[in-house]
């Protein structure tokens, strides 16, 4: 990293190319589909590469490159106007894999959901479930307390589960509260 930020054009590439399936994949499920996820990283690693003679290292770099992609992918899908969106049909498949068209199923079924979910509940899920940043980690990307970091996923998770669930079940989404208001005691 060191070479790299004093302008070595090889080590630069190294240090992108060790990152980039991470840094997608973040991108990919923070925008919900490819085309979105691919401009999203483009203009992430733009940045990394612009950003990166003054990165001081007050966090690792892995936690600041998740930061710069989160926030190039939100940027990008704010620009476009456009919200996460999944895409419908099942891509044909491709292998005699066994199991191959159910996965693909439910990695669409996940996006699509993920997509449904708002940007403060599915950004820190992505971060923690597919990049794998511990909670700490998590705060630091997004500049908000670690606490706060529990409660969006503890909350988004339960938004994911409801809408995976389907419309048709008795488990709900919830807002967080156990009661309901006019349930709730007064003293």
């Amino acid at each position: 990293m060191a070479r790299a930020q004093q302008g070595d054009a090889e080590a630069m590439n190294r240090l992108l190319a060790r990152h980039y399936d991470r840094l997608y994949a973040v991108c990919r499920r923070v925008a919900g589909n490819d085309a979105d996820a691919a401009d999203g990283c483009q203009e992430a690693l733009l940045a990394i590469v612009r950003g990166l003679p003054r990165f001081d290292g007050r966090s690792t770099f892995r936690t600041w490159s998740y930061r710069v992609a989160t926030n190039a992918c939100l940027d990008e899908l704010r620009r476009r106007k456009r919200r996460p969106v999944a895409v419908e049909e099942i891509p044909e498949a491709t292998s005699d894999e066994p199991g191959l068209e159910q996965r693909l199923t439910e990695r669409m079924n996940l996006d699509g959901a993920l997509g449904q979910l708002a940007e403060e509940f599915r950004v820190p899920i992505v971060l923690r479930d597919v990049a794998g940043l511990d909670y700490a980690e998590i705060a630091e990307t997004l500049e908000i307390p670690p606490g706060t970091v529990r409660s969006r996923i503890a909350r988004g998770r339960r938004h994911l589960a409801g809408i995976l669930a389907g419309p048709n079940t008795d488990n709900p989404p919830d807002d967080g509260n156990q009661t309901a208001l006019d349930q709730r005691p007064t003293e």
